[in-house]
């Protein structure tokens, strides 16, 4: 069941962000974060794990939280800053770039998965959380949204590896292109396929 935790703590004055991230799996591009603090005035209904939502629903509910919210911020971590934090940490940099971004600011986070970044306010980590709290739903939307439309960009930018097609995740079509083309730009030189087309 959603925990609509925002209503509860909206009126004891605290604005609680949800976060959450895409792209941590793919090979290419940047590793995305999104923060949301819901509108208890403004609900939005369909609020789910962006994962379960055909593309279409998510850019419809993406439109909403962008009118409707109260603050959000989407940010990320660059393929270079990936290769040389990892992705984990890269992830959590983007984390905080997109609590960072928020007007007004956050006094408490809710993350999705087991592992937070240090942030200026209490942050607590939710499992599941992209399926069960509507501000990180909401978040996992917003980064989602905007990683699908990077690897569009990407697509036209590098044609020949189906980046609009796969989203840059390691497919039997993304690994032959990689073999036949070789890593683009945009590839994460940290990441074993990407290596194996190197050479290293």
């Amino acid at each position: 069941m959603m925990r609509q935790l925002t209503l509860m703590e909206s009126v004891q004055g605290l604005r609680v962000a949800g976060v959450d991230e895409a792209g941590r799996g793919p090979l290419v591009g940047p590793v995305v974060a999104a923060a949301v603090i819901l509108d208890p005035a403004r609900p939005i209904e369909g609020l789910a794990d962006s994962k379960r939502l055909s593309a279409r629903r998510r850019e419809a509910l993406a439109a909403l939280i962008r009118d409707r919210a109260l603050a959000w911020a989407v940010a990320s971590a660059s393929p270079a800053e990936i290769d040389r934090l990892n992705i984990l940490h890269a992830t959590l940099l983007a984390m905080q770039r997109a609590v960072a971004g928020l007007e007004p600011a956050a006094e408490r986070v809710l993350v999705d998965g087991n592992r937070c970044p240090v942030l200026p306010c209490p942050v607590e980590a939710v499992v599941g959380g992209d399926a069960s709290v509507a501000a990180i739903s909401a978040a996992s939307i917003l980064a989602k949204v905007a990683r699908d439309a990077d690897c569009v960009r990407l697509d036209g930018d590098y044609p020949g590896y189906g980046f609009a097609a796969h989203k840059g995740y390691p497919t039997a079509v993304h690994l032959e292109a990689l073999a036949r083309l070789g890593p683009c730009p945009e590839h994460r030189r940290s990441f074993a396929p990407v290596r194996r087309a190197l050479g290293l």
